[in-house]
């Protein structure tokens, strides 16, 4: 995927802090930005998800791991 321009606004503080110590601000905001849209869709699965997983709790809670007769620890 090819990549686009986007503006951002910065605290002038922060950018210069940054310019400073000669850090790659678009790489930076781009890692924060893949890293923040992760942590997203994971909480949107969980939400969306959440009955199933609540289910699946209380069965191991009530009937224990599946397969766990054959665990070797």
């Amino acid at each position: 995927m090819g990549r686009i321009k986007v503006n951002l606004t910065l605290d002038a503080e922060v950018a210069e802090a940054a310019r400073a110590l000669g850090l790659n601000m678009s790489r930076l905001a781009e890692a924060a930005i893949a890293a923040a849209a992760k942590a997203e869709r994971n909480r949107l699965w969980r939400v969306e998800n959440s009955a199933a997983i609540a289910a699946y709790a209380e069965e191991v809670a009530r009937e224990g791991l599946p397969l766990a007769a054959f665990r070797s620890f």
